[in-house]
């Protein structure tokens, strides 16, 4: 599927109708947020109007994949998702969501995860609850420095908040 920066479908194709069992005609030009539904494994809401996804894409950064739990015609299937800055118009990227059955591969071990010794160390702050500006003043970098390291981290660790990166390193044991 396609969507715009307004989140609204723009194309729909067969392999997603049969998935999800929703028609193209009844997806094209609803917000993608609505037709997909997207939870993660836990139950907590992916897609919704104030989509992270999108936000990344218009600040050009990349969008990790993820696994989630779309909405289907007989409840919600497990799928991997990549999302692709297709283009951009005039009102800015245009995205491609592409779906496949299951989740991702397995995790990487904490040994594999490639988070540089600075964002590791950021990351324990970040896990103490300091505030990137504090994160900055302890560690004598820029805020914006501080705040690329977050960035950085969340990208590797395929996250879209501190609070779930965070949960993650633990996961990981990189905490």
């Amino acid at each position: 599927m396609t969507f715009g920066p307004d989140l609204k479908v723009r194309s729909w194709n067969a392999a997603l109708e049969k998935l999800t069992g929703v028609a193209a005609a009844d997806a094209v030009g609803r917000p993608c947020w609505e037709v997909v539904g997207g939870l993660d494994e836990a139950g907590g809401v992916i897609c919704h109007a104030g989509c992270s996804q999108i936000r990344l894409a218009k600040q050009g950064w990349p969008i990790p994949s993820r696994t989630l739990r779309i909405r289907t015609d007989d409840g919600r299937t497990l799928v991997s998702m990549a999302t692709i800055v297709a283009s951009c118009d005039d009102d800015g990227p245009v995205c491609l969501h592409l779906f496949r059955n299951g989740s991702l591969e397995p995790d990487r071990p904490a040994d594999e995860t490639k988070l540089t010794p600075r964002q590791r160390q950021v990351l324990g702050l970040l896990a103490d609850g300091v505030p990137a500006k504090t994160i900055a003043v302890r560690l004598g970098i820029t805020e914006v420095t501080a705040r690329n390291h977050i960035r950085g981290i969340l990208v590797e660790l395929g996250c879209h908040s501190q609070l779930e990166a965070v949960a993650e390193g633990r996961r990981r044991g990189l905490l």
